[in-house]
């Protein structure tokens, strides 16, 4: 009796949620008859993610790049989805703020932890053979990526650092972005052209990156931080969080990404240019780059010794 009662008021709950929207219960209560049994892989359409993996060439550990370039991407969606809702809150909650940051640093580790997979997991022999069947494609072109620095600053702290003190929040999002720091990693240091993987790119996706940086001007997650109370931003656990994202996205991957780019790329007689051509010598070291998405939370010396623990490693490998 207990659960005919209960299932009468769960009804009559339902009942009420769909004519407040104008829809017949029983239709969907037909419809339900008729539905079949939802599975596991259907649900996550198993068959079709299985099947994602195409390669180019016939050396096995090119599934095994494809495969973590596409959990990868995954991951930055994970992060971009936890972006986008701190983006849209307007409580200005803290616990929600703290709560988000640490969900996207527990992607971040994830992939940090899981870089070795690129490092170690596949053969330098094959890799340096399958790698020119995909030109001129390149991690470069994560369009996520540069969607999740956007969320994260302003696009005033993204400017090249050559350039970085001559433009600021007065200038247009065009302007600003014009002078991403990106750019200079896939263009040629000594003609100054773009490389196609630059140029493919900036076709593909420019309007769409523009469109999100004028979103979220003046509401980027470092604007959100601006925003709080002084006693919110003055909580320890929120300035981690936030100095834990930074490190993450700015100093451990980028430093991940060295490490596999020095296993596979450099040599005795020097080093092998990346799928794109992007000089990632010049690219990707955090030091180099100095890139910070919260300025405001640390000092003029941490600022300026921002990654350096990396460029005393590779280069005064015996400095105390």
């Amino acid at each position: 009796m207990k659960d005919k009662a209960r299932i009468g008021e769960q009804v009559l709950k339902l009942e009420e949620k769909y004519k407040d929207s104008g829809q017949d219960l029983s239709a969907y209560l037909d419809g339900l008859l008729h539905q079949r049994y939802l599975t596991y892989w259907d649900y996550i359409n198993l068959d079709t993610l299985l099947s994602l993996q195409q390669p180019r060439t016939y050396f096995p550990d090119e599934e095994i790049f494809i495969m973590y370039h596409q959990i990868t991407e995954l991951y930055f969606k994970l992060i971009l989805h936890e972006q986008k809702q701190l983006v849209d809150d307007r409580s200005q909650n803290l616990d929600f703020f703290i709560q988000k940051a640490k969900r996207i640093n527990s992607y971040y580790e994830a992939l940090i932890s899981s870089f070795g997979i690129m490092i170690k997991g596949m053969e330098r022999e094959q890799f340096l053979q399958y790698r020119m069947a995909l030109l001129p494609a390149s991690g470069f072109q994560s369009a996520q990526f540069r969607m999740i620095e956007i969320y994260a600053t302003p696009l005033e702290n993204l400017v090249h650092h050559s350039r970085r003190n001559q433009f600021s929040v007065k200038n247009s999002v065009e302007e600003l972005y014009s002078e991403i720091y990106w750019k200079k990693g896939a263009t040629d240091l000594a003609t100054g052209e773009k490389t196609l993987t630059l140029k493919q790119f900036e076709y593909r996706y420019t309007p769409r990156l523009i469109r999100i940086a004028k979103q979220v001007y003046s509401n980027t997650i470092y604007h959100k931080y601006q925003g709080l109370s002084q006693k919110k931003k003055d909580t320890k656990a929120l300035i981690e969080a936030l100095k834990t994202l930074d490190s993450n996205a700015n100093i451990n991957w980028p430093l991940m990404h060295m490490g596999a780019a020095h296993r596979h790329l450099a040599n005795d007689k020097g080093e092998i240019e990346a799928t794109g051509g992007t000089n990632w010598k010049e690219y990707l070291p955090p030091a180099f780059q100095n890139i910070i998405f919260f300025p405001e939370l640390y000092s003029e010396q941490e600022t300026s010794e921002w990654g350096k623990q990396w460029v005393d490693h590779m280069f005064n490998p015996d400095k105390k």
